[in-house]
């Protein structure tokens, strides 16, 4: 079924990695679809290629980026892009995603997802160069949120006002991680809730989960365990208002065995569920008092 921007509702997804690839091949696990990323398989012609061809005949697949640098003030590398296209040509993803982010500068990789300033400025280099990769492409380009850990001083766009008009003016979709719209709230002190009622629903193609490692007075994106409570909360608030987007869930550190990655995967299906309502002041942990000191002794034990 066709829902935003002409792009179908995959269901429940998980990323693949390479811990799985033999349980996948051999058991055909349950799973509506799988996320890729992009740069794992673009300049690899061996196994990891073999295997997702492999992976791709059976279930829909959709190719992720971390190294697009859409926000970079370096050209557009098109040898990138040449190969993320013919990548994409042989495996025929649902869709191309990336991070609004820069990775690196004067040709270097940091192989980190960098921020933005959100301001006028930034936000139309960041639309051209939106338009000019779905040119390119020949699709459109669906960009995530990233987390953040500090805020510019020069910003004068709240995140989720940069990426209505970002989508207004290139037609490109959203990939919203919840964890990081959680993440980077806690840490740059705004709403959650506000960020989720402020982005434009329907151009939300796809949703990430995934778990992150509360620290005291911050919190960083790790993809290494199970999803914080308050993320699912924010996640069924957000469905409740872009119930088209396919979901799917992140691990990327201490990955566990695939029976329990896809359990936690199906955890979701509580939490979209429509009767669940009056979410929002669950969800509205930010005040000035909790942030100062913010570090919750039972989630951290269970994990240290």
């Amino acid at each position: 079924m066709a829902t935003r921007l002409g792009l179908p509702n995959l269901g429940l997804g998980l990323g693949l990695r390479s811990q799985h690839y033999e349980h996948i091949l051999e058991k055909n696990p349950a799973v509506n679809w799988f996320e890729v990323i992009s740069e794992n398989f673009m300049d690899s012609h061996g196994r990891p290629r073999y295997i997702l061809h492999q992976i791709a005949e059976r279930y829909p697949v959709v190719m992720h980026g971390v190294s697009l640098s859409i926000g970079s003030t370096d050209p557009l590398n098109f040898d990138y892009l040449s190969s993320l296209k013919q990548l994409a040509n042989e495996v025929q993803p649902a869709w191309i995603s990336d991070h609004l982010c820069w990775t690196g500068v004067l040709t270097t990789n940091s192989h980190d997802l960098l921020p933005l300033p959100l301001n006028e400025e930034s936000l139309k280099h960041v639309c051209n160069r939106i338009i000019q990769v779905q040119d390119y492409l020949e699709r459109p380009l669906i960009v995530e949120n990233p987390s953040t850990y500090a805020s510019f001083n020069n910003s004068s766009l709240s995140e989720w006002e940069f990426l209505r008009i970002m989508t207004e003016e290139t037609g490109c979709g959203l990939l919203l991680d919840v964890n990081n719209v959680y993440v980077s709230s806690f840490n740059n002190d705004f709403d959650p809730v506000e960020y989720i009622k402020g982005i434009p629903h329907d151009k939300i193609v796809q949703m990430h989960l995934a778990g992150h490692q509360n620290c005291g007075n911050y919190i960083i994106d790790t993809h290494d365990r199970e999803v914080n409570a308050q993320v699912w909360k924010l996640f069924q608030l957000a469905y409740q208002m872009a119930n088209e987007a396919s979901v799917l869930l992140e691990w990327d550190g201490n990955i566990p065995s695939f029976e329990v990655y896809h359990s936690e995967l199906l955890k979701s299906k509580q939490y979209m569920d429509a009767a669940f309502v009056g979410v929002e002041n669950e969800v509205r942990f930010i005040d000035k008092e909790q942030v100062s000191n913010p570090l919750n002794l039972f989630e951290m034990n269970k994990f240290f």
